[in-house]
């Protein structure tokens, strides 16, 4: 097979062996893969993929066709079209991965989209319902609003009937947000005077959360799944005591597989039938063809996109 392959912290697009799945596993032949935050930091050398993953082959998600499966699969794959979360690996052409992690397309998704779609979805689902508890009627401040898992837990938010406060730093992201569903955008200069929420998404970091744990309602709850914009807050340890408000954080590589498997089924229960019902999408910023990763990873890296950037995989 080919893949992107980091070599001295550049990309270069080399042959490996391919990979033969586990007995509960398949083999996907890829044709799509999404850039994440991770897949930079794994390309300079600060984020490595967890154990049995490629160590030198980026990308955490990936859509494309089920080529092979294990001998103990049952269920009847082969062939199907299928998007899926991975440790690692995603960006060649083929990949093997664990059946259970698997979500099936609705059939007039495009693979470019499909591979947009597990990363951020599965992530902005696990971090504001599972972690987050957000419910019908509820107000959600998710900062980090015009980038993938931003966006995701926008229309996420919407569809649960929670009232979406959308921070963005750029101009003309406003009114795609509220096209996705936000009912109010804000800049980041703005976060400390808005109305109170119950929810937090936290995907900027420190820069954002200074500002939200002002706007708290009483037991609200702070989600932080991002730090781009600084590792390090100051708290109001008295305002969290007094509202009785709960700050946890989450990252979703690193799980087990049996906890992977858990978040992909509530995933496929909760989210698959209104992406079928085109009640959710996965913008896109950029899609990029497989020899162009490096200029694909440099726009990935700059300020400024909507949506998620993926690269076109051809076999």
């Amino acid at each position: 097979m080919r893949a992107i392959t980091i070599v001295d912290g550049a990309l270069e697009v080399r042959d490996h062996p391919t990979p033969e799945p586990g007995p509960l596993d398949v083999l996907v032949e890829v044709r799509a893969a999404g850039i994440n935050a991770a897949d930079l930091m794994q390309r300079g050398g600060f984020y490595p993929a967890p154990a049995g993953w490629p160590a030198d082959i980026p990308g955490m998600e990936l859509a494309g066709v089920i080529v092979a499966v294990g001998d103990r699969v049952v269920e009847p794959l082969m062939g199907r079209r299928v998007c899926a979360i991975v440790g690692g690996g995603a960006q060649a052409t083929h990949c093997a991965l664990p059946s259970e992690h698997l979500l099936f397309l609705p059939d007039d998704v495009s693979f470019d989209q499909a591979g947009g779609f597990p990363e951020a979805f599965i992530t902005a689902y696990d971090a504001l319902v599972t972690q987050g508890g957000l419910d019908s009627g509820q107000r959600v401040l998710i900062s980090g609003a015009a980038g993938g898992v931003g966006a995701a837990g926008v229309q996420i938010a919407r569809v649960l009937g929670a009232e979406v406060v959308a921070v963005t730093r750029t101009e003309e992201h406003h009114e795609r947000l509220r096209a996705l569903g936000a009912h109010e955008t804000i800049t980041l200069e703005e976060v400390g005077a808005i109305a109170g929420v119950d929810v937090v998404l936290e995907l900027l970091g420190a820069a954002h959360l200074n500002l939200a744990q002002r706007v708290l309602n009483p037991f609200a709850r702070v989600v932080v799944i991002g730090v781009g914009a600084g590792r390090v807050a100051e708290l109001d340890l008295l305002s969290l005591m007094t509202k009785r408000a709960h700050l946890t954080g989450s990252t979703l590589r690193s799980r087990s597989r049996e906890e992977k498997a858990q978040v992909v089924g509530r995933v496929s229960d909760a989210l698959v039938p209104r992406w079928t019902h085109h009640e959710l999408e996965v913008p896109l910023a950029k899609v990029f063809p497989m020899a162009e990763a490096n200029g694909a990873y440099e726009y990935f890296a700059a300020p400024g996109k909507f949506g998620k950037v993926v690269l076109h995989i051809e076999a």
